[in-house]
């Protein structure tokens, strides 16, 4: 009889040991709401929000600053015909509503996130595809685990470290420091509205905050905390981008500013076989919002092709 129970005991252990190996990540819980539709993980010690759509070979959407997976909802339906689509919402992007207090915002540890995430979902090699500081996001877990990348797609991808140190880029970083120190005094003040108005319309110009429509301006609200990055967008070298053994797709909005493009010419520098950027017409530096249509015909034709 108790030879019985042990062999029972054992099978049964031995049919959850399996399951657990197998099974889908168990949703992790949140203190703030999660929307309906979206999933969460445990990721190093923080509850990741993504939203997981389509099957097939997968391609992980990464956003910038001011925003979540929301931005993507353009590619979200036409990605997923073909393509497993992630859209992750990056440490301290919404659904939580951050203040900008803590240590733990940077490039470094949402790379360190994305590539966890990678692993604990069981995708294998990636598209990985992102926007502004998210394409510094993308080529930092590049360098850091080039075995979960399948493609990388840039999308006015800010590798700023690639520049070289001149005083214009000296100007911009003071300019870009004054705006954060503007920022955490409202947010310390209670105002968060007010300290995107004024990281806007300084960074834009005045009216710049105006002009954007109100759905936009609700995103950018609930992202608050990314008034205070403090403008690093990790460590990239020529000799990083030189060990990339994957194709990469560069893609610029025509009216995007000017900083993009020349860390593209720089990046092009580092690598001459890299390939031309395509520049999207009509578009801002948002490309994927302000011509979704020539950027997702130009994004689906990179895929296909690898």
């Amino acid at each position: 009889m108790v030879i019985k129970m042990s062999l029972k005991v054992l099978t049964i252990l031995l049919l959850f040991s399996i399951a657990s190996l197998t099974s889908v990540p168990v949703q992790a819980t949140t203190p703030w709401p999660i929307p309906e539709g979206l999933k969460t993980v445990e990721i190093n010690g923080y509850s990741m929000a993504y939203q997981d759509t389509g099957s097939g070979t997968p391609i992980v959407l990464i956003h910038g600053g001011f925003s979540d997976y929301r931005v993507w909802r353009k590619q979200i339906p036409v990605f997923s015909e073909s393509y497993r689509t992630i859209a992750v919402s990056l440490r301290h992007h919404y659904p939580e509503k951050w203040n900008g207090v803590g240590n733990d915002y940077s490039v470094d540890q949402h790379a360190s996130d994305v590539a966890a995430l990678i692993k604990k979902l069981n995708l294998g090699k990636v598209h990985l595809l992102g926007h502004s500081r998210g394409g510094a996001v993308v080529f930092t877990v590049a360098k850091m685990h080039p075995e979960l990348i399948r493609t990388i797609i840039l999308e006015d991808g800010n590798i700023d470290s690639i520049l070289p140190k001149t005083p214009e880029k000296q100007k911009l970083a003071a300019a870009w420091k004054k705006r954060v120190e503007t920022a955490r005094a409202n947010l310390e003040a209670g105002n968060p509205e007010k300290a995107v108005q004024e990281w806007w319309n300084n960074y834009g110009g005045p009216g710049a905050w105006e002009k954007l429509p109100p759905p936009v301006k609700a995103i950018i609200i609930d992202n608050v905390g990314s008034t205070t990055d403090n403008g690093e967008r990790g460590n990239i070298s020529c000799d990083d981008i030189l060990k990339f053994n994957f194709s990469i797709l560069l893609l610029n909005g025509e009216k995007s500013p000017k900083h993009y493009a020349d860390i593209y010419k720089e990046l092009r520098k580092c690598r001459s076989d890299l390939p031309v950027p395509i520049v999207v017409p009509n578009a801002t530096h948002i490309i994927h919002g302000t011509n979704p249509e020539y950027y997702n015909a130009a994004v689906l034709d990179f895929l296909n092709k690898h």
